[in-house]
């Protein structure tokens, strides 16, 4: 079981609070442990108009596995010593730090983000940026996962991080089932860059939704871009540019992340060899899907199977669960893998 404690800074948001709960609260028991800590055990103000009673001071991160920060409605104030420290403490121990939206400046006082990419809310970024110049911002995606510190992007993206969570340490069925219960996508195409605000366009009567569906019918067989720019009656110019602003990937990369979604499935859940599974999910080759299986996963399907595959052993996940986090590159969503 993994300890999970979420710790509240002074003036937390209710929402990331309440989301981060959500999601782990529904895995089935014996996952995760959760509790909730702040400088000192009692109430908590919210919003200055309500209160969170917390079970546990700081102490709480003295044995945490993860560690995470919601947002702070005040995310330009001072943050108290004694928190920071004890964010330095829970990480230099070994346990992952996540923070969601405006926590990822209580993330940055501690220094935990120096030299690292992070997110948060893009209205918050360029903030973020200029306060922290030792910390590259990217205000485009959902969250970042750089294996021990990891940062969400605002509101709603704290739901993608932990599924992401629970996605890399349990596998995919875990999350889609938390997240069918919480009537949320398991896996949201694009990053916040669709939601900045910009100069308003001419209306659209129609977006890609209905060509993404149906390339979701087409994953065993090559689909060239020409023929998703006719499925949409577009020139292929403007379905590469509307398709870029619709999910923020190009349409062959959001392809590759869906042929390679359904294999995660497949090697979850059946007996398919690889090279078959390679064939139904359109890779060609079983090379050509282990190196794209490598690359974006970070471990070869055949040690991903061995680790999330059903009836697996508690030992043996806990024992193979760094290898399938991506190493060195971070992990960005836009989007991810699920």
């Amino acid at each position: 079981m993994q300890s999970v404690v979420v710790v509240l800074p002074p003036d937390p948001v209710l929402f990331d609070f309440s989301a981060v709960w959500s999601v782990f609260a529904l895995c089935p028991p014996g996952l995760y442990g959760l509790r909730t800590c702040a400088a000192t055990r009692g109430p908590v103000t919210v919003h200055d108009r309500m209160a969170l009673t917390v079970e546990s001071d700081l102490g709480a991160l003295d044995d945490a596995d993860l560690v995470i920060v919601p947002g702070v409605m005040d995310y330009e104030r001072p943050q108290p010593a004694a928190l920071l420290q004890a964010l330095r403490r829970a990480r230099a121990r070994g346990a992952r730090v996540a923070s969601v939206c405006t926590g990822a400046f209580v993330l940055a006082q501690a220094g935990l983000l120096d030299g690292r990419r992070a997110t948060t809310h893009w209205a918050r970024a360029e903030l973020l940026a200029r306060r922290f110049p030792k910390v590259t911002v990217d205000p485009k995606v959902l969250y970042i996962d750089e294996g021990e510190i990891l940062t969400a992007a605002g509101v709603t993206a704290s739901i993608d991080l932990c599924l992401h969570i629970l996605r890399s340490d349990h596998g995919t069925a875990l999350a889609n089932r938390v997240a069918r219960h919480l009537v949320f996508g398991p896996h949201r195409s694009g990053g916040q860059a669709q939601y900045i605000e910009r100069p308003l366009e001419p209306a659209r009567s129609f977006s890609l939704e209905p060509t993404r569906a149906w390339l979701l019918d087409q994953l065993e067989r090559p689909v060239t871009v020409p023929e998703m720019a006719s499925h949409a009656c577009l020139s292929v110019r403007a379905f590469a540019r509307r398709f870029q602003e619709e999910t923020g990937t190009s349409p062959h990369q959001w392809l590759i992340l869906q042929r390679l979604q359904r294999a995660r499935a497949l090697l979850e859940d059946s007996d398919l060899p690889v090279e078959q599974i390679a064939t139904r999910c359109g890779f060609g080759s079983a090379l050509s899907f282990r190196q794209h299986f490598r690359r974006h996963v970070g471990a070869c399907p055949t040690d991903y199977r061995r680790t999330f595959r059903r009836g697996s052993s508690d030992a043996e996940r806990e024992r193979r669960r760094a290898p399938v986090t991506p190493r060195p590159a971070p992990r960005t969503h836009q989007p991810v893998p699920a």
